[in-house]
């Protein structure tokens, strides 16, 4: 089998890959009979010539390889008919922006296999960039803070090295007594958690941080439970909620009168309640001044994301009296930073951790005659729907 790391073309161009060139060298060295091979880019975080130094052959077109590993989704002039494919489609929630790639999926036989959904028995995904989207989204929201109050300067992630850059400046910062507020229990807030801890900034309960004052710099972890209750059932029940999210109200509010940074991490779905309304902010009583929505759901569990940003231009701003977009760093503005490819801020600590992952559980598994783990991920092949993706024929 020979297995390519194609060209991203997306743009704006991701620098993230796969496997880095060690990665590759083990993924030949276990199994003899693969052929790892690279399409020159410009873009990676790992040049060609790393590629070449580890003797990884270096080539302008893959189209002889059996399978194409990416990152984002192919444009689709440069699909090859009849390969199998590895890569965030971005289809399986019937995107509109991507119909188009999905029925050229089908139509040129393609068999294509979406890192989103190869998942454990369990339904936890196997591979994603979640925690490094967390860890530098954290990072991100102490930056925004500290220029919007004018307290302190760190230098952007993405002109950092690497994950103890980022760590060894924030702990050089000297922190106000800041209340931040961490929002999920994925991927994304177990990474912006993970950074906390490393800053050995304290945790406090729930009830501690919404009663107490402090002289030193505070978070509360929230899940699901902290966030939301159901009007007439007196007990949580995990299994209930993830039923019925429209049943149940956001309890979020009392943190809009005390935090001064909000860190989002939720996996947010329409019928799941927001965190607050975009109408609340314009109460005396909603003080938080900078939301790090981490997740950046447009429009989703932080309303005031009304548009998603880059990693040049990170914050956008919304007025607090006009209820309407401003500059984010204007008095009776709320700072948002919304960067939607977070984890490309620090793409070698990401790739190395994803293609790790993809290493040690996905590649045996592609590699099988039969995998229950790669059919279930398998969104069509010869022209046909995967076995669990009759929903999207609509969509096709």
């Amino acid at each position: 089998m020979k297995i390519a790391l194609i060209q991203e073309r997306k743009n704006p161009p991701d620098n993230r890959v796969a496997l880095t060139p060690v990665q590759c060298v083990s993924l030949m060295n276990r199994y003899p009979e693969v052929e790892v091979w690279v399409e020159s880019s410009p873009h990676r975080c790992f040049s060609d010539q790393d590629y070449r130094d580890a003797g990884i052959s270096v080539m302008d077109s893959v189209a002889e390889a059996d399978v194409l590993l990416g990152i984002k989704e192919v444009p689709i002039d440069s699909l090859l008919p009849n390969k199998t494919y590895l890569f965030f489609s971005h289809t399986i929630k019937k995107q509109p922006y991507n119909r188009a790639l999905f029925q050229q999926l089908v139509k040129q036989h393609i068999r294509m296999i979406d890192y989103e959904v190869i998942k454990w028995p369990n339904g936890q995904r196997v591979l994603g960039f979640g925690r490094y989207a967390g860890i530098v989204g954290a990072y991100n929201g102490l930056l925004t803070y500290g220029k919007k109050m004018q307290m302190f300067e760190l230098k952007p992630a993405y002109q950092c090295s690497d994950y103890t850059d980022i760590l060894s400046r924030a702990a050089a910062v000297k922190l106000p007594p800041i209340k931040m507020v961490l929002t999920g229990g994925g991927r994304v807030a177990q990474g912006a958690l993970d950074f906390l801890r490393n800053l050995r900034i304290r945790e406090v309960t729930p009830t501690q941080f919404l009663n107490r004052q402090y002289n030193e710099a505070v978070f509360v972890h929230l899940n699901s439970p902290d966030l939301y209750q159901h009007p007439t059932r007196k007990s949580w029940n995990t299994a209930h909620f993830y039923q019925h999210h429209s049943q149940y109200e956001s309890r979020f509010q009392p943190y809009t009168q005390v935090a001064d940074l909000l860190l989002n991490g939720l996996f947010w779905t329409e019928d799941l309640p927001r965190l607050f309304e975009a109408s609340d902010s314009a109460h005396p009583g909603f003080t938080l001044p900078v939301i790090a929505d981490i997740s950046c759901d447009v429009n989703g569990s932080v309303p005031l994301t009304y548009k998603a940003t880059s990693i040049p231009d990170p914050c956008i701003g919304w007025d607090r009296t006009n209820q309407a977009p401003a500059d984010p760093w204007s008095p009776n503005s709320i700072a948002i930073m919304a960067v939607t490819n977070l984890p490309n801020e620090l793409p070698q600590d990401a790739s190395e951790e994803f293609g790790e992952n993809l290493l040690q559980y996905v590649i045996p598994e592609l590699l099988a005659q039969d995998s229950a783990l790669i059919q279930g991920a398998t969104l069509c092949q010869r022209g046909q729907l995967g076995e669990d993706f009759g929903y999207l024929a609509d969509y096709l």
